[in-house]
């Protein structure tokens, strides 16, 4: 990813909720120069969620009902 990308995806990563926060800034640093493929697909899908349908599933209250983003939210999980 190019830093520009990076970026697009660290602002988006700003939510409502605190938790959410700093949990995926903690990913993105831990994660953003391999982040590609599926797994970026993933983590972008998981963007979307609201927070807290997000926090949710990485605070694990909920279970991931989709396969395809299982692997991102248990590295989300691990931040």
């Amino acid at each position: 990813m190019t830093p520009a990308e990076i970026n697009k995806l660290r602002w988006r990563c700003r939510r409502g909720l605190l938790e959410n926060d700093v949990v995926l800034e903690r990913f993105l640093r831990a994660h953003a120069a391999t982040l590609e493929g599926e797994r970026l697909a993933a983590f972008e899908a998981l963007l979307d969620y609201s927070d807290g349908e997000l926090w949710d599933l990485v605070s694990g209250r909920a279970e991931c009902r989709d396969p395809s983003l299982g692997e991102v939210v248990q590295m989300l999980r691990c931040c």
